[in-house]
């Protein structure tokens, strides 16, 4: 039977991972689960897979959930996950939102633990970091479905010539220019294919999702050599292509639950109910627009720059998407904001894991304070 944490266990992956158990209680034992400030939630959780072991950003319910979960642990603040992070578990699934996941990543690693990672600050912002952990002898398993694909399709491969990864086109990829400048947060988080979070639908609308993932790519991957093709149908997830032009895809219907599993249970495909893929199906592969949504290339240019450009470009994402979504900014200002300010930003050597979050912070509060 496989321990697992699920670190960040009321969102979209991590309810979707406890279904998963839920459904082979035989397999696995949830022996730490976390979250934000959502109390009721996890306490509930708790109680349904018997774990006494919690944490919670808001020490101010610590009190309450140890009321509520007789017998249990509870660790409170950022440092909560980090704890949370190496203890007895076999895999550490880190689902957690923002830059406090690469805390998560780094202790777990250190600690040699297996990391299920679907938090990707973690590798955005702290990508040569967590690669140089690898060598205490940890293991990432991408949970990710671009980047679960590419990992699929390299089993017993030798290198690709090029990753190809497959993008949805989010929302407005068929607007036109104006209805973007009159986007609102309700349309841009209806993402037509994927339930998930509000920050990565927006993401996913900007296609900025797309370029963080070419940059979290090129570090579970040790390459440069990245595309990406918009795939509105979401069925392929990425493809991977050979010296000899012959290319390789994963593909399934979208559905988080099976990368989520195949991070778990690697290197077996184990049985799940599934929506089978009925052929023929029409599908289409579409050339980027990176005039209209030129986010991609911004991330390109933060990987060339290196430093701690990918840092400064996650921040003022982040920053701009939460005053987007409180109404204080248009959609269409949100990757203007992140080109200015990368634009304006000095770039500066990653000495350590502090560097990253005093940059983080620096960036996030100078755009999200002026508002």
């Amino acid at each position: 039977m496989k321990k697992i944490a699920v670190l960040g266990c009321t969102g979209s992956i991590g309810t979707q991972t406890l279904d998963i158990v839920r459904n082979n209680r035989d397999d696995y034992k949830i022996v730490a689960l976390s979250c934000g400030t959502n109390a009721q939630e996890l306490a509930r959780y708790a109680r349904e897979f018997d774990c006494k072991l919690l944490g919670i950003s808001d020490g101010s319910k610590r009190d309450r959930l140890s009321e509520e979960v007789s017998g249990s642990t509870v660790l409170c603040g950022d440092e909560a996950l980090t704890q949370l992070a190496c203890c007895d578990a076999d895999i550490v699934v880190v689902a957690v939102v923002g830059m406090i996941g690469l805390k998560a990543v780094t202790s777990a690693l250190k600690n040699k633990k297996t990391v299920a990672l679907a938090n990707k600050e973690s590798l955005v912002a702290g990508g040569e970091i967590v690669r140089g952990l690898l060598k205490h002898g940890g293991e990432i398993r991408p949970v990710d479905s671009e980047h679960s694909a590419v990992w699929q399709c390299l089993r017993g491969e030798s290198s690709p010539s090029r990753i190809i990864l497959t993008a949805s086109g989010g929302p407005f990829y068929f607007a036109s220019d104006r209805d973007l400048d009159e986007v609102t947060p309700e349309q841009a988080v209806a993402h037509p294919n994927w339930r998930m979070g509000r920050k990565i639908s927006v993401d996913s609308a900007t296609m900025m999702n797309k370029g963080l993932e070419i940059i979290e790519a090129r570090w579970l991957f040790d390459t440069l050599d990245i595309d990406y093709v918009i795939h509105p149908e979401s069925v392929v997830h990425s493809m991977i292509e050979f010296a000899d032009g012959s290319v390789k895809a994963q593909a399934s219907y979208a559905d988080m639950r099976l990368p989520i599993q195949y991070a778990l249970t690697y290197p077996e495909h184990a049985p799940r109910t599934y929506k089978p893929l009925h052929l023929p199906l029409s599908l289409r592969f579409l050339p980027p627009d990176e005039k209209r949504f030129p986010a991609p290339r911004l991330a390109r240019e933060a990987l060339e720059a290196g430093g701690d450009a990918a840092v400064i470009l996650n921040a003022a994402n982040e920053a701009a998407v939460r005053l987007f979504l409180e109404r204080k900014i248009k959609f269409t200002d949100i990757i203007e904001t992140v080109e200015k300010t990368l634009n304006s930003e000095t770039i500066s050597k990653v000495c350590d894991e502090e560097s990253v979050f005093q940059t983080h912070k620096r960036i996030y509060d100078k755009i999200y304070l002026k508002y």
